[in-house]
């Protein structure tokens, strides 16, 4: 069955400035880079308004620590969660990040490890950086998805909404675009509901209700249970792109970790944080 070409064709390009096949200035790499500015401007915010004793100083540590945290968590993440064969037959395509492949569940664990350690070398609770991060992770994830968008990878499901996009790449190379089955553009939802609106949600409970103060955890909490409602509701329109186990895309069953993670943080008590006294800049 042949398709009108009533719907958009997606034609970006995934680079800014190309200097060869595989080589130049990528969306994605920029979307990092928002990314990370976003959280290093949202953070030194709330130290200026007193919401945490983090200096200038701490939060460049604290920016450097979820830096490696979420690179080097997001693809391990990729290749042990989605292509733990393609690990086993070439250790070093891990390597090659110019060939993409990220997980945000890889992400979240390489940023709870990164808290971990600055928590412990800044004398801080875990908890409290915890929530001040979890309020800041949205924006790198809506620049995230918005990538996705522009790369044309981790398309949706097939569809005939009005606002469908025909994906070239979703279909096998030689294909005539008119054979191509249109699909939901489900990057682009997973940038609103998993970004935005998450962003909203989390920094109205930072800055509107005494939590970060007096129930430290439970932001984190929150984020992690929203964030696992949305994402499978965004699985519900993305292609799945590896095999689903016990029925569920790798997305949607990934995040009942996050489920888990986010009631216990709600669940647990919690202590009001000590008066916290900003850290004193390390003398060279």
């Amino acid at each position: 069955m042949t398709l009108p070409l009533a719907y958009w064709v997606h034609n970006l390009s995934p680079f800014l400035v190309q200097f060869s096949d595989t080589v130049g200035i990528r969306y994605y790499g920029l979307a990092y880079l928002a990314g990370f500015a976003a959280g290093w401007y949202l953070l030194n915010s709330y130290g200026r308004k007193g919401l945490t004793a983090l200096n200038h100083e701490r939060i460049a540590d604290l920016m450097t620590a979820l830096v490696i945290g979420v690179l080097v968590g997001g693809r391990l993440g990729y290749f042990l969660f989605y292509q733990p064969s393609e690990l086993v037959r070439d250790p070093f395509i891990i390597l090659r990040v110019w060939e993409g492949g990220m997980a945000s569940h890889g992400g979240f664990i390489g940023v709870a490890l990164a808290l971990a350690w600055c928590a412990r070398g800044f004398r801080m609770p875990w908890v409290h950086l915890s929530d001040l991060v979890s309020s800041v992770a949205p924006a790198g994830i809506f620049f995230g998805r918005i990538a996705n968008f522009i790369n044309g990878e981790l398309w949706g499901r097939p569809t005939r909404v009005p606002w469908a996009v025909i994906f070239p790449e979703s279909a096998r190379p030689g294909t005539p675009t008119i054979l191509i089955e249109p699909r939901h553009p489900s990057q682009l939802y997973a940038a609103a509901l998993e970004g935005l609106l998450l962003l909203g949600l989390t920094q109205w409970l930072l800055w509107k209700t005494p939590w970060l103060r007096q129930k430290p955890g439970r932001i984190t909490g929150v984020f992690l249970l929203a964030y696992a409602v949305v994402r499978s509701i965004t699985e519900l329109y993305r292609e799945p792109d590896a095999g689903l186990i016990l029925g569920l895309t790798r997305g949607t069953f990934y995040s009942i970790f996050l489920v888990l993670g986010g009631l216990a943080l709600l669940l647990l008590p919690s202590k009001p944080l000590p008066t916290l006294t900003p850290a004193e800049p390390t003398k060279s």
